[in-house]
């Protein structure tokens, strides 16, 4: 379906580009032809992802450390990256998010969630917008959103009110910047197994096939059709698609809104204890 080089001479910024999603992102990418970055937090991730995709791409991918939170910090790293050349893409990945009984959630929590999703994600795209608009540059945002940013969802307040401020930005910057040149689009995934985030999200294996039994699939997403998408989305074959949020989930929202509103059902006293996260989660790498 894809051309090799259908991202030929693109270059494109993910940030948590070093597990998960992003990794799987960043890999498509290279394949058609990309010059990639990735960031993230934790460095020595980052420098194994970046090891393993030199394997597949050699000189095609760089990593760079930084936390989306810190403004400061964040322009320094775009304008490292600018010095090499200006990016061409965007991609808003880097996320965090924990199951949790919302009474029982610090502000602390609250801080920690919104601050990577959604200050995180406004923070690169204003450090990217500004210089695409200044430059007279075109430049193509992809923003990673949740099927439950337009319903809200129990049990992920937090994440489902960052992934809605996602999507309000995304909608609103492609009206008021589309006519400059710049395309923003989004994706909403349903679930998808990825390291370390269903052992945080679904704790018990029943409830895995819970969730994989209500999707009217039977079955979860996987990342290579995630990065399918985003490649398609931020190509310029999708040229005429701006403001749009794309759902990817087998129909499940179809189903039932709120993708965690049942667990509540099905989760043990015991398991309510297990998932209370010991400190603030921290921003994807």
């Amino acid at each position: 379906m894809f051309q090799p080089d259908l991202l030929h001479h693109k270059r494109i910024l993910i940030t948590g580009g070093g597990t998960g999603l992003g990794k799987g992102m960043a890999h498509r990418f290279l394949e058609l032809g990309a010059t990639v970055y990735i960031c993230g937090r934790r460095r020595q991730v980052l420098s194994d992802a970046e090891a393993e995709m030199n394997r597949v791409a050699p000189g095609k991918v760089r990593s760079l450390s930084c936390d989306i939170r810190d403004l400061a910090g964040l322009e320094e790293t775009v304008a490292a990256i600018w010095k090499d050349g200006p990016l061409d893409v965007l991609v808003n990945n880097a996320a965090g998010n924990f199951l949790a009984r919302t009474e029982e959630l610090s502000p602390g929590a609250f801080e920690a969630v919104i601050g990577i999703v959604l200050m995180g994600t406004i923070n690169a795209t204003m450090a990217c917008g500004r210089r695409w608009l200044q430059a007279g540059q075109p430049g193509v945002v992809l923003n990673i959103a949740a099927t439950y940013a337009s319903t809200g969802s129990a049990y992920v307040v937090p994440s489902a009110m960052a992934k809605a401020g996602v999507v309000a930005l995304t909608r609103s910057l492609a009206v008021e910047w589309g006519d400059r040149g710049i395309r923003m689009n989004a994706i909403a995934p349903g679930p998808i197994p990825t390291e370390g985030a269903f052992s945080r999200l679904l704790p018990r294996p029943e409830l895995e096939q819970f969730a994989r039994e209500r999707n009217p699939l039977c079955r979860f997403g996987t990342v290579e059709e995630l990065a399918n998408l985003a490649a398609f989305l931020v190509s310029d074959g999708s040229s005429y698609i701006n403001g749009d949020v794309i759902v990817m989930d087998g129909g499940e929202q179809l189903q039932g809104a709120g993708e965690f509103s049942a667990l509540g059902r099905l989760l043990r006293e015991d398991d309510w204890k297990s998932l209370k996260p010991r400190k603030p989660p921290k921003a994807g790498p």
